[in-house]
């Protein structure tokens, strides 16, 4: 099989498929463990005693670990090569499954560091993976299916790691999570081989050609638009449940519900993201209707008090911010002159900007708590933050669909 893959073009070749199945099983991973925190962190802040902003840290520290990682790291694989980035964030990402065996806090803030790297590490060789095994219009196709698994499973464990902890205690749901990383890892150490023969490391770019990069108007707008509606994303999945429990008496459970429907709709709004531009030519509609809809729902999220309003608006929000994830990681690859190599530094780039932001967000949502007793100046600037999707939307210069 290996001489096969490497004989053919690998955008014809069957194996891409496994390929796919891989990058989606990772997504399923980082899904399933990036806000399983959230609804339970009433638990760790009792049972050891932390502020609402070291709280907030647990949940955030693997996107600070990815954004420190995203520019450097972009670089990097290029010079490292996919097989080796690949093959070690699999398998930081299943350290997770370990938070059983934690002694104490700071050793599950060590594995939460290394499963924000895992992220990191996958996520900036997912770009050249695309690239080099798929067509254009594949590329949008398995963005979306992955996107959607990673939807699926920050659904699946924000909607059941309260009753789950319940059961079983709330580490030990923690570390069931993160199994599907151990099987990621094993999948990818058998299957994910002709990866590596189909993308050889290459010389690091200059200083020009990463100036360019950086630079480009496309990307500088993919970047504000993705940090701003992440930002707000992450700070209402973490902090709602407890909002919503807090000031309307909705229980935990409950609560986790609520906000899973955020990511449970996200399923069917990224796949439709995936699919879509391959049939609609303009790619702005796919920022600036999302935008709308993450500045409405957003906001009626934790503006609102009756549960129709709360509902509706989470809905409202779960589409928006899934909907144009696709677009954002597949638009780089229609810019001219794009390389597998100028991908990631851009997938890097996107990382870096939304990554801090979705660090700084629920820290900043949990200190502002802290200091005011109140968890709306943290929402309202988050909610904010995310106007610059629809900004980004309506400047985007028009692209040219990439030979199908």
């Amino acid at each position: 099989m290996r001489n096969v893959v490497v004989s053919q073009d690998p955008k014809k070749s069957p194996y891409r498929l496994v390929i796919a199945g891989l990058l989606i099983l990772a997504n399923l991973g980082f899904g399933l463990n990036l806000f399983a925190p959230s609804p339970i962190l009433p638990l760790l802040i009792e049972d050891y005693g932390i502020s609402q902003a070291t709280a907030g840290l647990f949940v955030a520290l693997p996107l600070l670990i990815a954004s420190m990682f995203g520019l450097p790291g972009g670089v990097i694989l290029a010079r490292l090569g996919v097989k080796r980035s690949l093959t070690a964030g699999y398998w930081l990402l299943g350290l997770v499954a370990l938070t059983a065996l934690a002694p104490n806090f700071v050793t599950l803030l060590i594995m939460r560091l290394a499963y924000g790297l895992g992220i990191a590490f996958i996520f900036i060789a997912t770009g050249p993976v695309l690239m080099r095994w798929f067509q254009p219009k594949g590329v949008f196709i398995i963005n979306g299916l992955s996107q959607a698994s990673f939807s699926l499973g920050i659904a699946t464990s924000v909607s059941t790691a309260v009753p789950l902890a319940a059961a079983v205690g709330w580490s030990n749901t923690l570390s069931i999570f993160g199994i599907i990383g151990v099987v990621g890892a094993i999948a990818w150490t058998i299957l994910g081989r002709p990866v590596g023969q189909a993308s050889p490391p290459v010389p690091l770019l200059s200083g020009r050609e990463l100036w360019a990069i950086f630079s480009n108007r496309t990307v500088l707008l993919l970047v504000v638009g993705d940090t701003g509606a992440l930002l707000q994303y992450t700070a209402l999945t973490t902090w709602l449940p407890s909002f919503y429990n807090e000031v309307h008496g909705i229980s935990m459970a409950h609560a986790g519900f609520i906000t899973g429907l955020m990511t449970f709709v996200g399923i069917f709004a990224v796949l439709l993201g995936g699919f879509g531009p391959a049939r609609i030519g303009s790619r702005k509609v796919f920022l600036i209707v999302p935008g709308v809809l993450v500045v409405i729902g957003g906001s009626g999220a934790f503006l609102f008090g009756s549960l129709p309003g709360i509902y509706t608006s989470v809905v409202l929000l779960g589409v928006g911010s899934w909907l144009y994830v696709p677009s954002i990681f597949s638009m780089p690859m229609e810019i001219p002159e794009m390389t597998p190599e100028k991908v990631a530094i851009v997938w890097g780039f996107i990382m870096t900007f939304a990554g801090l932001g979705a660090f700084l967000s629920p820290l900043l949502v949990g200190v502002l708590r802290d200091l005011s007793g109140s968890f709306m100046p943290g929402f309202i600037i988050c909610a904010m933050a995310a106007w610059s999707l629809l900004a980004a939307g309506i400047f985007m210069p028009k692209l040219a669909p990439a030979n199908e």
